[in-house]
């Protein structure tokens, strides 16, 4: 842990300061230092570019981060600096209990309602949050005391590489980094070559909350292209928003006669029992109209808990859907056994089984 002294000048002044705050890729190594008595952990400037292209300046290593976003959260401890993790959001510590975090480590509710003043107490040597989180505010609220916010966003499909790559060199966990994209890229490898050449097969996604639907430019639009699916709302027009997601009419759903239906609850490590998965699918096979569906004729309906389907940056729900969408080209190829191995190896936790997390709920007549 770093000294507190160029951050807080006198206690009276902290007080002074607190009362005052609201409740990707490069690295450059520039200069080492810790001259002086005794063994000092040498310490080094290291600049990043960011997920928005700010360049950042920390002071490394980095022993302490505070870390918002449960993504971000998945993917630092996956690259090895799990340790590291001093502070996160509420939603990461409820979503991942593994993470073992106290109640004094929460320093905000959400990505937006952040408690500057908990964070400082933390005394961390970097923020990370994700570009949708509220890190320009961040930024400016702990600039006084020294503390450095990096923009890495965890949950966009689109910049998995940077970001792994990003978090790699913030903790200086570079052969971790290698590992996850390794991985990642392994699992991509097998879907984008046996779905090459393939019939699109309709599918309908939809997240939380009944008929709220993704969109293009989402990831989940992303992941159903990638396992040569074809989004049934992939001509509504999402004004370039990256987590796009409308709640769509009932009958339009049956009208697009999806293939294949897949509702994707809350994410949560914790199984959340048979009991969820029992109350989604009667909701989902007793809606009007819905059993005239190709996706229920043929009992190509499924629920899962988003902590499976959107793992690795959804690389986990790209594997899952191209075998239920191709199940010929997949017929060698286990998805719960890739699932297995984010938990037990990159997470570091017990693995319930693939059913504690995804199930098929419906089948065909």
């Amino acid at each position: 842990m770093k000294a507190l002294a160029p951050r807080f000048v006198s206690g009276a002044a902290t007080l002074t300061t607190l009362a005052l705050l609201t409740s990707c890729g490069q690295v450059t190594v520039e200069s080492p230092s810790g001259e002086g008595g005794g063994s000092p952990t040498p310490t080094r400037t290291i600049k990043v570019v960011d997920d928005v292209d700010r360049t950042v300046t920390l002071d490394g290593p980095v022993d302490r981060a505070v870390v918002l976003n449960s993504y971000g959260n998945e993917f630092v401890r996956a690259i090895g600096a799990g340790d590291r993790v001093v502070g996160v959001d509420r939603t990461s510590s409820k979503r991942l209990p593994y993470l073992d975090i106290t109640d004094n480590e929460i320093v905000s509710e959400n990505l937006s309602e952040i408690n500057y003043e908990a964070v400082v107490k933390l005394d961390p040597d970097v923020v990370i949050i994700p570009r949708n989180g509220a890190w320009e505010e961040a930024a400016a609220q702990l600039k006084s005391f020294d503390i450095p916010v990096v923009v890495a966003t965890a949950w966009d499909f689109d910049v998995f590489h940077e970001t792994i790559d990003l978090l790699g060199k913030v903790f200086d966990q570079p052969e971790g980094a290698k590992a996850v994209s390794g991985f990642y890229d392994e699992i991509f490898e097998t879907v984008e070559s046996r779905v090459k050449g393939a019939t699109r097969v309709p599918v309908y996604w939809e997240t939380e909350q009944p008929y709220l639907t993704v969109l293009p430019g989402s990831g989940f639009d992303q992941i159903i292209t990638a396992a040569g699916g074809r989004n049934v709302f992939g001509d509504v027009k999402t004004g370039g928003d990256v987590q796009s997601e409308t709640t769509v009419d009932p009958a339009e759903v049956v009208k697009r006669d999806p293939a294949l239906i897949i509702h994707e609850f809350g994410p949560s490590a914790t199984p959340t029992g048979q009991k969820q998965f029992d109350s989604v699918r009667d909701d989902l096979l007793g809606r009007p109209g819905w059993k005239s569906t190709r996706a229920e004729k043929t009992g190509q309906v499924y629920v899962s808990n988003g902590w499976a389907t959107s793992g690795l940056s959804k690389a986990i729900g790209a594997l899952y859907l191209a075998t239920w969408l191709h199940p010929d080209k997949f017929a060698d190829v286990d998805p719960e056994s890739y699932l297995k191995r984010w938990v037990e190896d990159f997470q570091r936790t017990e693995f319930k089984g693939g059913n504690a997390y995804i199930q098929k709920v419906a089948t065909a007549p």
